[in-house]
């Protein structure tokens, strides 16, 4: 049993398993139909309780069709439908009920602890849907789908960040330390990644680039990613935090700066930091970026149940 919350926190030839067997799997359901199982059926009998304390519309489909594609089940919960959330009931007892019920437990969380009060209390595996701090999933799958449209290893590649410092960019963080690619993030001064974040890099003795000037830090970039300015639930003046990204637009101009045949990326929902003609235009992959967290979520529900090849 393994569990999936931080990428800080699972072994580069691990991560790499997961992606290769994404990879395989994805090509051998190219004949499948969406609900048809994967051959050996590998998760028949599983079920997967996925808890939503936050909207969710890819990491919900994306499960679903992962563990079904898989061979197995899922029952969806809202914390708010639970005695957890209305009638004060205890984590642990929570944790002891699911443990029985299901087999695996993925939440989508608000609430950093939570996540680790869950993993200490529950005896099934525990994946990481979405916290304040970390969405590992996402970026696996953003991993997973560089490798495939530049046909090369990311640790080959340079890799550009322009916008907010959030859960995702800390991730993508993680993982330019485990896969050693060279990061550029271009954000307003204010905005920078929290320091905990920074000290880790400097402790696995990794670096990365910041810059307060965005066409700095796409130059010569093979991929720029994003995210939504305005998170759901930002608690900050968002005119005020919208007029400091003016100057971080993602559009014809700035993408410039990057390698002719730089790719976009974007793990939605999108706001205005960026233009049509990028999000639409032919150098935008966030639609195969998308689907793709279907493949390496199975991969990585494989490898929580102990059944990686």
């Amino acid at each position: 049993m393994n569990h999936f919350i931080n990428l800080k926190d699972i072994k580069t030839k691990d991560l790499r398993k997961i992606i290769l067997d994404a990879k395989k799997r994805k090509n051998l359901r190219k004949t499948l139909n969406t609900l048809e199982v994967d051959k050996g059926s590998p998760l028949k009998g599983k079920i997967l309780v996925q808890m939503f304390e936050k909207p969710s519309l890819r990491t919900r489909l994306s499960f679903y069709l992962a563990i079904k594609q898989l061979g197995g089940g899922t029952i969806t919960l809202r914390s708010n439908e639970l005695h957890l959330g209305q009638g004060g009931e205890s984590i642990a007892d929570t944790a002891k009920i699911l443990s029985t019920y299901g087999d695996g437990f993925m939440l989508r969380t608000d609430d950093d602890e939570k996540v680790e009060n869950f993993k200490k209390y529950l005896s099934i595996p525990v994946i990481n849907g979405l916290s304040p701090s970390s969405h590992p999933t996402q970026v696996l799958s953003d991993i997973f789908t560089v490798e495939e449209i530049k046909k090369k290893s990311i640790s080959n590649l340079d890799i550009c960040w322009i916008g907010d410092s959030n859960n995702v960019l800390n991730s993508l963080i993680a993982a330019s330390v485990k896969f050693s690619f060279n990061l550029r993030i271009g954000c307003p001064k204010k905005f920078k990644p929290n320091l905990d974040v920074l000290d880790w890099v400097k402790k696995n003795k990794k670096k990365i680039y910041i810059y307060e000037d965005p066409k700095k830090a796409a130059l010569n970039a093979d991929v720029i990613f994003s995210d939504k300015v305005i998170s759901l639930n930002d608690k900050v003046n968002k005119k005020k935090k919208l007029k400091e990204f003016k100057n971080f637009k993602i559009d014809k101009k700035l993408f410039s700066y990057a390698k002719k045949d730089c790719i976009f990326l974007h793990c939605l929902p999108r706001g205005n930091e960026v233009t049509d003609e990028i999000f639409l235009g032919k150098r935008s992959c966030v639609w195969q970026q998308a689907l793709n967290r279907v493949h390496v979520q199975k991969s990585i529900l494989l490898y929580c149940f102990g059944k990686l090849r």
